[in-house]
């Protein structure tokens, strides 16, 4: 009897470790402000990418992959929960400390219920107040900054105790030397090797990049006569830090067991030298140059290469993770609104993992129903477009499809019977550049307006006339 005890105990423990071992880690690599069309798996022949390039090339490259917001912290609000960040009011970016709701879980909460070392790096933008920090929402680790976009090199204006844009580690004031981009890189590959033996969970979300724009000497001399210089020597430091990350992971023998996601928080921003082309639109706006993103997911253990056309949402992260550890009834009152991908990305099922996708922002709001896609704008009513045929959106269906366009119509205002409002917004003057980009773009011509400074500009030119 002793005999069958202890035998039934190691099994037991064999067992265990074993089902600790094939759990995969998980790193999610979102960047900040990045161009549908910024690298080489994308198409870009102008930037350099080659560590993100080979990444890539060793996973499914999404061609129909979107953000659930067209600006950052709500983006992140979004993917970081996988629910629809107008379930707990966090639709637009916040203008102070303000964070997601504390009756949602995180992905960290999920990753850590299930046994996964956590971390977060670098821009987190969902709170800076007590119980809204990172560490408060689910990772055992921080190293990064609470809010906004900052210098990328040491800045004593903004690098002081208290300073919402200073670096942090966990709770704790923290500095760094040369360019932060590779200190971020650094510090990942830190995390890696001390957790290297257990699973864990990397929320790796640079500020690259997003305005300032700010590159290394050496960088920008790689560069000289680029004509996007300051653009292609920032991916270039991007590139770099994501090739540390998975040489370590290659180190450690641990690459193909590491499920990999990329993306950018949104489009890319008209004043960082990006390209969303062949997109209309650019981030902040309902056009697909605002949400659409470039978007891949590796795991070398799990599916092989390739690329996938079917409908997808920075939500199916936080599903196809939690499924991928092992825990798919993760908070099961509040359920994720993301699919879980890897039967997809298998070749277990086909099509479309969302048949709708929603988005909402102020007095802006849009919904994809299969290749239709409806805008909504206040006080400029909609407009209406078949992607499949029309990836310009500039040929309005709603009056050639009436049927089409009163169903799409229908599936918005369904969806929001049971959002909240905004819990705050991004203020007037914003709003009424955000509405004046619409209106143009409605109208096929290209925005004279995109920030304060043309807003001033063009009210001077129309005060003049």
């Amino acid at each position: 009897m002793k005999n069958i005890i202890l035998y039934l105990l190691a099994a037991t423990l064999l067992f265990s470790c074993k089902s600790e071992e094939e759990k995969p880690n998980i790193i999610v690599l979102l960047v900040d402000d990045a161009g549908y069309a910024d690298f080489g798996f994308a198409g870009c022949e102008d930037l350099k990418t080659p560590n993100i390039d080979k990444l890539a090339a060793d996973g499914v490259v999404f061609s129909d992959a979107h953000v659930s917001a067209t600006v950052c912290g709500p983006s992140r609000a979004g993917l970081i929960t996988g629910r629809y960040q107008q379930r707990f009011g966090f639709e637009c970016n916040p203008n102070g400390h303000e964070g997601i709701d504390l009756n949602e879980k995180t992905i960290g909460d999920a990753m850590k219920s299930a046994g996964y070392a956590t971390a977060a790096f670098g821009k987190w933008h969902l709170g800076g107040e007590e119980g809204y920090q990172p560490n408060d929402r689910g990772f055992d680790y921080f190293w990064g900054f609470h809010s906004g976009g900052r210098s990328y090199f040491p800045d004593p204006q903004i690098d002081k105790p208290g300073h919402s844009h200073s670096i942090r580690e966990n709770k704790t004031h923290a500095t760094f030397e040369g360019y932060l981009t590779d200190a971020l890189g650094e510090k990942c590959v830190n995390f890696i090797d001390s957790n290297k033996e257990s699973p864990f969970f990397i929320y790796w979300a640079p500020n690259a990049v997003h305005t300032p724009m700010h590159a290394t000497e050496e960088d920008l001399a790689l560069f000289e006569g680029h004509p996007r210089q300051q653009l292609a020597a920032m991916t270039w430091a991007l590139d770099r830090a994501v090739g540390k990350i998975t040489d370590k992971l290659k180190e450690e023998n641990i690459y193909d067991n590491t499920l990999i996601f990329f993306l950018s928080d949104n489009g890319g921003a008209h004043n960082n030298q990006s390209s969303n082309l062949p997109l209309k639109g650019f981030k902040g706006n309902k056009f697909e140059g605002g949400h659409r993103v470039a978007f891949f997911a590796t795991y070398p253990e799990a599916f092989g290469s390739g690329h996938f056309d079917g409908l997808s949402s920075s939500l199916d992260i936080f599903a196809t993770s939690i499924n991928a550890a092992g825990i798919p009834n993760f908070n099961p009152e509040k359920p994720s609104d993301g699919v879980n991908l890897i039967p997809y990305l298998k070749g277990e099922k086909t099509g479309d993992p969302h048949a709708q996708l929603f988005w909402r922002k102020d007095q802006m709001a849009a919904a994809r129903v299969g290749d239709n896609k409806l805008i909504r704008v206040e006080k400029l009513g909609y407009r209406m477009y078949n992607l499949e045929e029309n990836l310009a959106e500039d040929h309005d269906l709603q009056n050639e499809d009436p049927e089409g366009f009163e169903a799409l119509k229908t599936a918005l205002e369904s969806w929001e019977n049971d959002k909240m409002q905004a819990l705050w917004s991004e203020g007037h003057l914003w709003d009424t550049i955000t509405w004046m980009i619409h209106e143009d773009y409605y109208n096929n011509t290209f925005p004279k307006v995109r920030n304060p400074g043309e807003l001033k500009r063009f009210r001077m030119q129309q005060s003049s006339k």
